[in-house]
């Protein structure tokens, strides 16, 4: 069962999409775990999950852990389908509880309200693929089903 999780593709397209998304979904991370480029910090973002938005605690706190450890997970490419799950889940939910009802297009001129979802729609998208494909060529993945 570990083997199957584990197992990937000598690919490096896969390395490549791998990459990218956990370095993009870091920063975001790092927003809410640590309060680093601009972020609330774990306790602010906490407290905005659960307080203004209403998600129970538990799911606060899993969004907080795929976006931050789920991303360090993507890049060295270890538990890549559980992190990419992760990832694409906290980031669908997302799309739909906030940003669908301002349109497909982000916000580039600042005539929204708010962003759309297709940098979202992005993520899942590269996120559902990972799940897919596992970590490819230069994962710790594919080292660990190896052995």
């Amino acid at each position: 069962m570990l083997n199957k999780l584990l197992a990937t593709r000598d690919d490096l397209s896969i390395t490549i999409l791998r990459l990218a998304l956990g370095l993009v979904i870091l920063p975001h991370g790092a927003q809410k775990l640590l309060g680093w480029f601009g972020g609330y910090g774990f306790g602010g973002t906490m407290n905005f999950f659960t307080e203004t938005m209403g998600i129970p605690a538990i799911l606060a706190l899993l969004a907080i852990l795929a976006e931050s450890f789920g991303a360090l997970g993507l890049i060295v490419g270890l538990g890549t389908r559980i992190a990419a799950l992760g990832v694409g889940a906290t980031i669908g939910v997302a799309a739909f509880m906030v940003h669908l009802q301002h349109g497909f297009f982000m916000n580039w001129s600042g005539q929204q309200a708010g962003e759309g979802f297709e940098y979202h729609l992005l993520v899942v998208g590269m996120a559902l693929a990972l799940v897919i494909a596992g970590g490819g060529k230069w994962s710790l993945d594919r080292v660990l089903a190896k052995k």
